[in-house]
């Protein structure tokens, strides 16, 4: 079992980030790679869970043990796989998803990716009294550089290239282009100042539990 890879960041992509650590470059599946782009050629630690089947060898990483704890718990709910946890944990913060599920929150835990009413209440029964015992190592931060009120008409003119990156990584995280154009309306609308894809990613997974 891989626990985590320290190594430099090689390079980003829609879907994941590489690693090269000892010579090696390893391939790991994430919600939001973007968010190291800034860092390539940086030394990083990333919790990582090593997922294999008949088909696949997939390694998915996390920046901190508390997300990557919750993916497995989520896994081992029946009807969740790897691409519907990693969304989940991707979008809503573990104190999020841990409230939600203590105080049977069908409706939030519904807004997330390929998450009907049916898995939501199995999340429910599987879980709350697993994820009681589990320490949350996270916190739900705000993103900074988002202003409440609009500031400029066109948010993505100069912003093409990072709207359409993020457009792309959300829709590898399961959610429709029909959910994704709307969500990237409302940020246009609200004129929230995005301007990488990281951020662009950032608030969209935030508005997405939020709806």
């Amino acid at each position: 079992m891989i626990d985590f890879i320290e190594g430099q960041v090689a390079y980003v992509e829609t879907d994941a980030v590489v690693i090269a650590s000892n010579g090696v470059g390893y391939r790991i599946f994430m919600g939001n790679p973007f968010r190291y782009r800034e860092g390539e050629g940086q030394t990083v630690r990333m919790y990582t869970h090593h997922y294999v089947r008949e088909d696949a060898m997939h390694l998915y990483g996390f920046a901190t043990r508390g997300e990557r704890d919750l993916f497995r718990k989520l896994l081992d709910v029946s009807g969740i796989g790897p691409k519907g946890a990693l969304a989940m944990v991707s979008a809503g913060t573990p104190e999020q998803i841990i409230g939600a599920v203590a105080h049977e929150d069908i409706d939030f835990l519904t807004r997330f990716p390929g998450i009907g009413k049916k898995t939501a209440q199995r999340i429910i029964l599987d879980l709350k009294d697993k994820l009681k015992k589990m320490p949350v190592l996270t916190v739900a931060t705000r993103v900074e550089g988002m202003p409440d009120t609009a500031e400029q008409e066109d948010l993505f003119g100069a912003f093409a290239e990072p709207k359409e990156e993020a457009m792309e990584a959300l829709a590898a995280l399961g959610y429709s282009q029909t959910e994704i154009q709307k969500v990237m309306k409302k940020m246009e609308k609200d004129g929230t100042d995005l301007g990488s894809t990281d951020q662009i990613i950032k608030r969209a997974l935030q508005l997405f539990v939020m709806k």
